[in-house]
Order: C-alpha cells, then structure tokens, then sequence
C-alpha cells in the first residue's frame, strides 16, 4: 500500500520525544504521521526514575543551560498535566564522608534560582532526627536538606501527548517498523491565474519515500514525507545505518547507550516525601514513593553495546542499588524483598565522557538535506523533562523547510485530561465525580482520575454501581474494569495486556499471579475481536 499523497513530517518513534513533536507539529498546522515499531512509550519512555526535575547532580557537571531549562519546563508541565505530574519533597541526607555542607547548601540555592519563578517549595536545611522527614534512617544520621521537584507517569505522558498529536490531525501508527527510506524526485505542478492548464510548471521536487511493514499482519506500507524526524531513540544510529544509506556521514552522531535498571520493593517508609542518597562512588541514589505501597529505588548506570543488552536487570545492579540503600536506612532490604524490576537503555549523546554517569544528559538535533529540500532530522540524548523543549527545538530547525507555519503553542494548552476549570484542582473534580456516581467506590473514581484527569468521566459514563463497570479484575483502589481496557483500546492504542497492565496502568503490579492471568485472558479476548 503507498500513500496518495505526502504528509509534511514523518516522525519515527513513538516515544515522549515522538509524541511531544508529534503534538507540536500537528498543532501548527502540518500535516504528521508518527511510526512506532512497537507500542507508545514501549521502550525508554517508560523505564525511566518518573521524575519531572532539574537534575540536581547537573549542576556539578556544570550544566547550567540543561538545569535551568528543566527546571522552567518544571512548572510548565505541572501546569498542563496536573493527573499526572505532582509535586514531590525530596530528603537528602547528609553524611560528612561525601559531599561538603557547605557544597550542598550552595547547590540548592542555586537549583532554587537558576530556573527563574518557581511554584514548588525551596530547599532547607534539617536537623535529625525529625518528626516527619527522618522516618527510617539510621539515627548516626544527624543533618540533611529539603528540596522540591515532581514525579510522573512517563509512559502516560507519552500517550498523552499522542492523543493531543491525533486531536490536531495526526496520524499515530503503531506496530510499524521503518525498514528503510530514500530520496526521490516527484514531479510537482505549479499554476498560477494567469496561467492556462498548458502553460503551468512542473519542477521535481525532492521526497522521502519511507517503506514500513506492519510487525503484526506482515502489511508493507509506503509513505511520502517533505521531512523526516528520527526519533527512534536507542534505535536511532542503527536505524541510519541499516536504512538510509545516502544520509552524509557528517550528520550522523555517536551514540552512548546506558543501561538504567531500577527495582520495586514494598515502602520503607509511610510518609509521602522521597530520598535522594549519596553513595560512595559519588552518583545518587533515588527512593521515591510509588503506587500507595511500594518505593521505587534506581538507578544504575552501565555501558552496552547493544539494546538487546539492557532488557534485563543483572545480580550486580540489584546488590548495587539494595547497598545504596542500606548505607542510610535502618531496616535492611534484601533480593527477597523486591517484587519488580525495570530496565532501559538511554541513548545518549556521545559528548566523549568515558563515565556512564557523567555522559550529558542534553539533547543534540542532526539535520542534513538534500539541497535545501527533503530534510532528515536525528535526535540524539534528551531527557523526559525536556522534552516538550526539544520538540519546540526541532521546529525550529525545520521552519526553514516550511514557512509560514504557525509559531510554538504547547506551554499553554494542557495536555488531554488536564482541561480543568479555573479554580478547579484533581481532587475537587474527582470529588465532583463521586457525587454523581454515587454507587462507585470513591477509591476506585480517586484512581481513575489520577490516570485520566476529566476523561475519567468518560470511561464511567452513565455508571451507577460497581456492576455498571462491567468484569473487574484486582481489587479497592487498584482495580481494573472492562469499560477502562474498551476506553484504552478505543483511545490509547492499546493492543495488549502488556499496554494495558504494564503502561497505561500499572495494575499488574497490584495483582498475583492467578489475577494477571485472568486480565490477561481477558483483554487478549478483547483485543482479538476488534
């Protein structure tokens, strides 16, 4: 099958960055189809620590650009997804043995100010033991800090921001690889008024032609675009190399692929703040409260060669991240102890750093076209906090090749589900909803509006009781229903259990084992009737 005619961008992968372009692209007015090999957010998009911040520890790599810009976006997004992203108070203990007080003092005050006006509470200095924030920790800890930044759900931002993408006209495609691509002339016509049918112009215009082959039927598609975006993420170097050869090499970057495992264990601690840990090989350590009952604690960072290489946590990453912990909290955790794991590859920009840990976590953009027409555009590093920043960027980059497009809008309009009313927060309009679904568990309606902000209503509808909300699987809070999977098959491009209990929810977390079979049979049956 090939595409009548051209879309202006043809954006591959469908990860934050994708869809974040995706969305700003389409709401300017171009014309956009989005490729995704697999599902949205399948791959670094949901495995990264959930945090919308700063990066603290950038600012000893003296990254100023990089925290001040992260730190702006900080507010932006915590205006436009306020059901996903939420403020978070970080505890930083302090241990004499590592960084100076002094030295910490300092950086707070900056990553207070550099990012200009900030909504979030600043950073203090703390006293142990404390009645709120020293929960836990060993009692030779005696002095810490405070600090302020968010936390998210990656994998739902991403989907989000396609959603927006698809509001606006975009095509979002998913299970379809890009198998390669080139340059060819297409004979374009020019016809002015005072011109007759004979008399107009033809020019060759230069396109891609894209090949794609959809993973699960086999179906190979042709598209047409006037620009081409490689956001494939760390497929990004391989997908140049094994599919566009007459990219100039001069325009390809090197890549740094890092592996980032993270672990799930029950909480260590009941209050709602985080930790942020200095370990004695100098990286940090996160502990970060997640889903009601668990924390979250990552991340390692380890070298590969290849993404194949980073699909599964290792023994040493997990005696990594258990000792990091140890070293402050009184009540050892062990291997036992963890119920899940996590692990990605970030494809990071190779800026010549020989440590994984100190390789810049800033964005580079390679464009290279053919005499001024038929650009192809690379992306290389980023970071999820960016990346709305980073699709403003490749604009930018690709205004040249269409002008009189319309300028940025993104920072002001919220992303699908953050639509509030003025003087309306989450919690009031889920307490709106269970006023009017009086027979719903108000836990139940708390959890939905926390995936789907107001579209929560439109997955309850007309809902009365509990029945209404068909077959359920899981239990209280986090319970999953069959009018949810229909809304995230319909909406999201959910396609799997996987999608489903894993991404655009984490209720697989929440179940045993018989439980996720069940689910699992269940949307497996629900899919294949669609």
């Amino acid at each position: 099958m090939t595409t009548d005619s051209a879309y202006d961008i043809v954006i591959i992968g469908g990860g934050i960055n994708g869809c974040g372009i995706a969305r700003d692209a389409a709401g300017r007015g171009l014309r956009v189809f989005l490729a995704e090999q697999d599902d949205l957010a399948s791959a670094t998009s949901s495995w990264s620590t959930k945090l919308i911040h700063g990066g603290l520890r950038y600012l000893e790599q003296y990254a100023f650009r990089l925290v001040r810009e992260s730190l702006q976006e900080r507010e932006v997004l915590l205006r436009l997804a306020p059901h996903i992203i939420h403020p978070l108070t970080f505890v930083l203990p302090h241990e004499r043995s590592m960084r100076p007080a002094l030295m910490i003092r300092a950086g707070l005050f900056l990553y207070d100010h550099i990012g200009g006006k900030i909504s979030l509470t600043r950073s203090r200095g703390i006293n142990f033991p404390h009645p709120q924030y020293s929960q836990g920790l060993l009692p030779r800890l005696k002095k810490g800090f405070t600090y302020s930044d968010a936390t998210v759900d990656d994998a739902r931002l991403t989907v989000l921001n396609a959603m927006s993408a698809r509001d606006h006209g975009a095509t979002i495609a998913t299970r379809l690889r890009v198998c390669g691509g080139q340059r060819e002339a297409v004979q374009t016509h020019s016809h002015s008024p005072s011109q007759s049918q004979s008399q107009s112009q033809s020019q060759s215009q230069p396109l891609w032609q894209l090949q794609l082959t959809h993973t699960l039927t086999g179906v190979k598609t042709t598209v047409r675009a006037k620009a081409v975006v490689n956001a494939a993420g760390p497929w990004v170097k391989q997908l140049l190399d094994l599919g566009f050869a007459d990219v100039a090499a001069e325009s390809v970057a090197g890549v740094k692929l890092v592996k980032g495992s993270h672990i799930i264990v029950p909480s260590i601690h009941s209050e709602d703040h985080a930790y942020i840990l200095q370990n004695d090989d100098g990286r940090v350590v996160f502990v970060i409260p997640y889903e009601g009952q668990y924390s979250l604690i990552g991340t390692t960072d380890v070298a590969v060669n290849t993404v194949e290489e980073g699909h599964q946590i290792s023994e040493a990453e997990i005696r990594y991240l258990l000792r990091a912990v140890n070293r402050f909290f009184a009540r050892a955790i062990h291997a036992e102890d963890v119920v899940w794991s996590y692990t990605g590859v970030r494809p990071l920009y190779d800026d010549g750093e020989l440590n994984p840990a100190e390789i810049t976590r800033d964005y580079v953009l390679k464009v290279n076209d053919h005499n001024g027409a038929a650009p192809l555009l690379s992306i290389y590093g980023g970071k999820i906090t960016t990346y709305r920043r980073l699709a403003e960027h490749v604009l930018d980059e690709l205004a040249p090749y269409f002008p009189n497009t319309a300028t940025s809008w993104t920072a002001t309009q919220a992303l699908p589900g953050g639509e509030l009313d003025d003087g309306m927060t989450m919690a009031m309009f889920a307490k709106t909803l269970m006023r009017q679904h009086i027979g719903v568990a108000p836990d139940f309606i708390a959890r939905l509006v926390a995936r789907h902000g107001v579209n929560a209503r439109v997955i309850l509808k007309t809902t009365r009781s509990m029945d209404d909300l068909g077959e359920t699987f899981g239990r209280g809070l986090n319970l999953l229903c069959e009018r949810e999977i229909d809304y995230l098959m319909a909406h999201e491009w959910a396609m799997t259990a996987d999608d489903i209990l894993w991404r655009r929810t984490k209720c697989g977390l929440h179940m045993d084992r018989d439980e996720r079979q069940r689910a699992t049979a269940f949307i497996d049956r629900r899919c294949a009737d669609v």
